[in-house]
This record gives C-alpha cells, sequence and structure tokens, in this order.
C-alpha cells in the first residue's frame, strides 16, 4: 500500500512538472478571464474585504461593541481579507472542471491544472490585499516587526488547506451540482464559525472550544498575530493545523489524480 502511495506521488510530481508551462499559461488565461473587461482590475481582489471591514465596523464599533487590542478596522480586515481569497478560491476551483469541461474532452493534461492556477492567481490577490494592510497599518502607526516573514509560511498552510477541500470537492461538483450550492451555504455559514470579525477569547464555553478544532481559526489568528501584534502564531494550534491542511491536501490530490481519467465522460 505505502510503495502504490509513493509511487502515485512520485508520479502526480513528475507529472506537473512536465506540464508546468501549461500551469503558468493557465494561470495567466484564470487573472485574465476572472480580471476581463474590469476597470478596477485586481483591485476587486480587495474590494469585498473593504467593503466588509466598513460595514462590520460600523456593527461592532456603534452596534454590538466589542474590544480589539488594535484599531477594528485594522483587526478585521486582517481576516477578512484571508477569508474572502479563501472563498473566492475554493469556489472558483471547485466549479473549474465545469467551466473548462471543453479542454477536458479535447486532449490529456493533469486536470490539477485548474485548481493548482486559481491557486496561484490567489497569491497574485493576496499581495495586492496586503497593499491595504501596509497602508492601514501606517495609518493606524503600528509599525510592522520580523513576524512579518512568516506570512509565506501562512499563506502556504491556507493554499494547502484550500486546495485540498477544492480537489475534493471538484469531482462531486462535476457529478452533481448540488455540491455548488452547498458550498455556498457552508462558507456563509463558516465565515461565523471563524474568527473573522471578532476575537476568539470573546467566545467562551463549548461554542469557545469548538471553534478551536476549525483548522482556519488559528491560521487566520496567525495573520493577525505576525502583522498586528509582532508574535508568532500560537505553536500547538497552529502545528495541529498545518499538519491537517498538509494531509488534506494530499489526499485531496490523490483522490483528484485517480478520478481525473472519468471526467471527460462526466463533463
Amino acid at each position: 500500500m505505502f510503495a502504490r502511495l509513493r509511487r502515485d506521488f512520485r508520479d502526480m510530481f513528475k507529472e506537473l512538472r512536465d506540464y508546468r508551462d501549461l500551469l503558468v499559461l493557465m494561470t495567466q488565461r484564470t487573472f485574465i478571464l476572472q480580471y476581463r473587461r474590469a476597470l478596477m482590475g485586481a483591485g476587486w481582489a480587495v474590494f469585498m474585504p473593504v467593503l466588509n471591514t466598513i460595514v462590520f465596523t460600523l456593527i461592532f464599533t456603534r452596534v454590538a461593541r466589542i474590544e480589539t487590542s488594535v484599531p477594528y478596522p485594522l483587526f478585521a480586515y486582517c481576516g477578512l481579507l484571508p477569508w474572502n481569497i479563501f472563498a473566492v478560491s475554493l469556489k472558483t476551483s471547485v466549479s473549474g472542471l465545469i467551466t473548462n469541461k471543453a479542454l477536458l474532452t479535447k486532449v490529456y493534461f493533469p486536470r490539477e491544472v485548474f485548481p493548482f492556477s486559481t491557486m496561484l492567481v490567489s497569491v497574485i490577490d493576496f499581495c495586492v490585499g496586503l497593499s491595504i494592510v501596509a497602508a492601514m497599518m501606517l495609518y493606524y502607526q503600528i509599525a510592522p516587526t520580523a513576524t512579518v516573514f512568516f506570512l509565506p509560511v501562512l499563506f502556504a498552510v491556507q493554499l494547502m488547506f484550500t486546495g485540498g477541500m477544492a480537489m475534493l470537492l471538484a469531482p462531486a461538483n462535476l457529478y452533481y451540482r448540488d455540491v455548488k450550492y452547498i458550498l455556498d451555504v457552508l462558507i456563509a455559514v463558516g465565515m461565523f464559525a471563524t474568527p473573522v470579525v471578532y476575537p476568539t477569547r470573546q467566545v467562551g464555553g463549548t461554542l469557545g472550544m469548538l471553534l478551536q478544532f476549525n483548522p482556519l481559526a488559528p491560521i487566520i489568528d496567525g495573520y493577525r498575530a505576525v502583522l498586528l501584534r509582532g508574535e508568532l502564531p500560537h505553536a500547538t494550534a497552529f502545528t495541529a493545523a498545518a499538519v491537517f491542511s498538509f494531509c488534506l491536501f494530499a489526499t485531496g490530490w490523490l483522490v483528484f489524480h485517480r478520478a481525473e481519467y472519468a471526467f471527460a465522460e462526466n463533463a
């Protein structure tokens, strides 16, 4: 069994390496299609986090006040940016097989190119979003520390979690279109089951304990720690989230790879 798994992963990596030029082209194509004829271009990557930041700032500073260690708009945006990128990347990746079904029936190439290209585009979106974080930190006079160099690790773990979920759900969405609608509901609910717009310490009791099992919780908290508090993420919680995300990514990729030969027949 382990020999077969090792052989499968070796073949998957080799195949992706052989088609790396195609991956680059698909990433460019995905980026162009995503922002084609959009006056704001990549600015749309930060529009929703900024808009939601304004809305939640009005709610949590004037209606239901909550206390945060930094100005609330900055606190909220540092949670909404990675969450929005996660949600958009996941939904786009899950529907990637359907939107590209014409390519599935024409020529063979590793179908992992579709979710991987979407994840690479999210790297661009994240970099654009960080420029807003930098501007807000400058405005609120919060100086960055050396912990910001941990950001690539945080984002890599987030990408593994997103990619693993996408590669498990994309084949299911190809067979059952209900998956798309269920995913929309789960993302809407998941935003409030993750400390995106509120501090984790504000939730106690059983609900607070349950939130600790959300793999995205230590990742979102990690962004705030390295950007705003000059601290590394909580070691135990983040390590558990990283291990889970890696296992999810490996499992999702393997399931996706073994199922891809039937994609063309069911597209």
